[in-house]
């Protein structure tokens, strides 16, 4: 069995509830491997969000033109800059840029792209070309080379299923659902590895899911929650990674998703909904961090797979290209990066993209993690004015 094999069969670690033999527990502990303070915390919008209603052209004729159901009036729309604004229902998203903490990448895609739920979201886990296809994800490669071994927690993924994005040859990520209850118990000391390349895997792979509860229960205990989060899935996801963060865990990489923007149908109120769940969760988050005075350490990143067409199907929209990602925190330059969508300049009736995804990832690795993104095969060049 090889270890790809292995992992599909273990599935994830996730609310503390694989429960291994004693015996496997026999890899031994490492020290901490990776250093500094620098972190990034990712939120992926499943389902390929409205970019044209998150972030709103509502200056632009063209928009109400093409979009005659759905468009948001100019009247709504929240902190007005450039032609540009958000939707009402992400008022914190705007205070946050106007405390110079927001930056919006517009138009961000890459070539030849694709409206596959799947295909897309595994392109931008793998940060490989649309007509390729391999089996780690870049923060995966990138912990595999950043922590030279490995190290249990240099990654949490708060889901119940394991994320792409994560995975590498080594075991640096742990995937938990609810961290309090990820409590391994029973591991045997000073045992011999055998000659046998994949059961000493399986010893790793058992080594971390100990390793990692001991570290995580070690965070939790050293934190707090010191404001009130609303009472929803996202928002207790950005609450454990506060906790863990201020608890000094030391992950590099944070990630946590929201479902439900796939918005064929009905798009008004459900968009509204979750962009309001979205909007409340983060800036608790932010709040929480800015309060720690640890908001500078943190990066947060937020994305979809695809954006959506420009022009509405009658009630909602159907599957497009590009769409702006937000980053908040770790000292960015609080501004907007690329041109307005050219409503006018159409692929196909979808938005041409202007900035490759992967050229946000190498402006984080380079500046944020310190590490050369050209060694996880990323050619881009980072986008400039960002950090």
């Amino acid at each position: 069995m090889n270890r790809r094999n292995f992992l599909t069969l273990t599935g994830t670690f996730t609310g503390g509830l694989l429960v291994l033999p004693d015996f496997l527990h026999a890899f031994g502990t490492q020290q901490n491997l990776v250093v500094g303070e620098q972190c990034i915390v990712f939120v992926q919008l499943n389902g390929g969000n409205d970019g044209l209603n998150t972030f709103i052209p509502y200056d632009d004729p063209l928009y109400y033109d093409l979009r005659t159901k759905i468009a948001l009036n100019k009247d709504l729309v929240v902190g007005k800059n450039k032609g540009m604004a958000f939707h009402p229902s992400l008022k914190d998203f705007a205070q946050m840029q106007q405390n110079g903490d927001l930056t919006v990448i517009q138009n961000v895609g890459y070539p030849e792209p694709i409206r596959s739920h799947f295909r897309s979201q595994e392109i931008w886990q793998t940060a490989t070309d649309s007509n390729k296809y391999i089996n780690e994800g870049w923060l995966g490669r990138f912990l595999d080379l950043q922590c030279n071994g490995h190290q249990a927690t240099a990654g949490i993924n708060l889901d119940s299923i394991d994320n792409l994005a994560l995975k590498g040859v080594e075991p640096n990520f742990i995937t938990v659902k609810d961290p309090n209850r990820f409590k391994v118990k029973g591991k045997e000391e000073n045992v011999t590895l055998s000659q046998n390349p994949h059961l000493d895997f399986v010893r790793k792979i058992a080594n971390s899911v100990t390793e990692g509860s001991d570290e995580i229960q070690k965070a939790l205990a050293k934190s707090k929650t010191e404001i009130s989060y609303p009472k929803t899935e996202l928002s207790k996801n950005l609450e454990w990674i506060a906790r863990l963060i201020k608890g000094n865990l030391n992950s590099k990489v944070y990630y946590t998703s929201l479902n439900g923007f796939d918005t064929h149908d009905n798009q008004l109120a459900i968009h509204e909904r979750k962009l309001a769940d979205l909007n409340d969760s983060l800036y608790s988050f932010y709040s929480d961090l800015k309060q720690s005075q640890l908001l500078q350490n943190v990066t947060i990143v937020v994305f979809s797979e695809f954006g959506r067409r420009v022009k509405d199907n009658g009630n909602g929209t159907d599957h497009g290209t590009a769409a702006p990602m937000f980053i908040i925190g770790g000292n960015n330059k609080g501004t907007i990066l690329g041109n307005n969508p050219n409503l006018a300049d159409l692929d196909n009736g979808d938005l041409k993209y202007q900035i490759d995804f992967r050229s946000v990832y190498a402006s984080l690795l380079k500046e944020k993690m310190n590490f050369d993104y050209a060694k996880i095969g990323i050619k881009n060049a980072p986008v400039s004015g960002l950090f």
